[in-house]
Formats: structure tokens, sequence, C-alpha cells
């Protein structure tokens, strides 16, 4: 099962069509969540690249963006300064809360990412595949706690299309609805809910891809360890995997000197990025 989450940037209708010397980007959502993401990385190049002198990032939560949304449409017309980041769960939240204020109230500019969604357990869950998810919901669906963004969104379609898929009543199903990531990663790593169904980064997909295949390999997971070739394994074969692995990796620790030196400004690193 792979859905699309979207991440886009968005001017009100009647904005008109100029640049502006400081910029106020909206993120309807809590910090720590994607749309929190975006808005910060776009403040970060923005400024970097001499797009704006000053950028500044709003959190507004609540009803899947619907309230910032709102506050957006009423606020931003006709003022060109004024961003604000949506995308698909937003989609969800204005049909599930009945919202007066929608998209046709804002203007697309740029489609900025597109992500997979995943399901992750606690390190420390009995549970270790989909199958034996499925099952365990399929015997009490209400004793299987989800986490997610808001109702409405991708997340919770995602766990209702799993439900459908399974046979499920999706009514049944026990979603616990996040303003956003970090409070749902908080959440499932104090085991407050069972499982969480959120994107997955390009990050996350690279060091996930290189592990999937050090353990083929027959290595340890972990950016870093050794692979020794496969008896039988020609070494054309074996160096085109080492390659893979050595781009995942490279990809990982670009993200974390990049993360690095936005939280230490004084970071120095003899890698370059």
């Amino acid at each position: 099962m792979k859905h699309t989450l979207l991440s886009a940037f968005f001017v009100a209708a009647l904005a008109a069509p100029a640049l502006a010397t400081d910029y106020m980007i909206m993120a309807p959502a809590a910090p720590g969540g994607g749309w929190d993401s975006t808005a910060r990385s776009m403040q970060e190049v923005m400024q970097a690249e001499g797009i704006a002198g000053s950028v500044q990032v709003q959190n507004v939560p609540g009803a899947g963006g619907t309230v910032g949304l709102a506050q957006f449409a009423s606020t931003a017309s006709g003022d060109p300064s004024q961003l604000i980041v949506g995308g698909y769960v937003m989609v969800g939240a204005i049909l599930t809360n009945s919202s007066p204020v929608t998209l046709a109230d804002v203007t697309p500019i740029a489609r900025l990412t597109g992500e997979a969604e995943g399901i992750a357990v606690s390190a420390s869950s009995p549970i270790q595949t989909i199958g034996e998810l499925v099952e365990m919901m399929k015997a009490d669906p209400g004793s299987v706690s989800w986490a997610g963004g808001s109702a409405g969104g991708v997340d919770h379609i995602t766990v209702g299309l799993l439900a459908k898929a399974a046979g499920i009543d999706p009514t049944k199903i026990n979603y616990v609805a996040f303003s956003g990531g970090g409070e749902a990663l908080a959440a499932i790593l104090g085991n407050q809910v069972a499982y969480t169904c959120q994107s997955e980064t390009p990050v996350d997909r690279a060091v996930r891809a290189a592990n999937k295949r050090r353990v083929a390999m027959g290595s340890e997971p972990g950016m870093g360890s050794f692979v020794r070739k496969p008896k039988g394994m020609h070494w054309s074969t074996y160096w085109r995997h080492m390659d893979m692995i050595e781009s995942a990796d490279d990809i990982a620790n670009l993200a974390f000197i990049n993360f690095a030196r936005r939280k230490y400004p004084g970071f120095v690193t003899d890698i370059e990025c």
C-alpha cells in the first residue's frame, strides 16, 4: 500500500504577483511535523539565497490545517509576503471538519515534496510484520491504537484503507490524531500508542534500503559496517551493491551534517556538502 503526501506553497487567492523583502510562512500544524519542517527548510533556503532578508515561520495548529487556512485566507489576501504550506492532509480535513474555507480560497504556487506513507512500531513492540499487525486488528480493532496526523488526513485515510483491505470495519479503528509529526513520534516512543502512520523521508528510505542490502549480504545493519563479499557472488554484483550502500550512507551523512550546521552554526567538518 503506497500513498503520497504532498507539500506545497499557497498564497492568498487575490495576492498580487510581486516579490517581497520579508516573508511570513505559515505552517498550519504544530512544530516538528512535515509542514513545519518544509516551512523551516524554505526559510533557510530563501535567506541563504538572498531571496528575502527576513523569513519568519508561524505555527497555527488545529483541525488538519483548516484553522491556519481560515486565518491565512482572512488576513493575507493581497499580501505577496504571506505564504502557507499545505497538502493532501488538508484536503481530507476540509471535508471532515466541514470547513467554510477551502483550497479554492488560496492559489497554489509550487509543489515542493512527495513522500511515501509508512507504518512503524516501537522497537520494543512484539509485532514484527504487517501480517501480525493485521491479525491483531482483526481480533480486536479497538485494541490497536494508531498515531498520525489530523483526523481526515492522509495518515487517517491510510489506516482506514488498510483496515478495509483486511475486511475490518474502518469505523472501528482507534485512531489518535496529533497536530504534528513530532507529537505523534513522541507518543509512540513513550508507548502512549502502539503504531504510527507517518511519511518516510528520503533519508529514512535510503538508510532502510542500505541496511536491507547489508543484511541480505550477510552483514550487520548500521551505517559504516563492513560488508564482506558473499561466497559465490560475482565481484561486479558486489561492487554494484556496495555503490548503492555507500550512496545511501552519503545521503544520511550529509543530512546529519546539514542538521548540525543549522543547529550549531560553528560546526566544522571535513566532509563537503
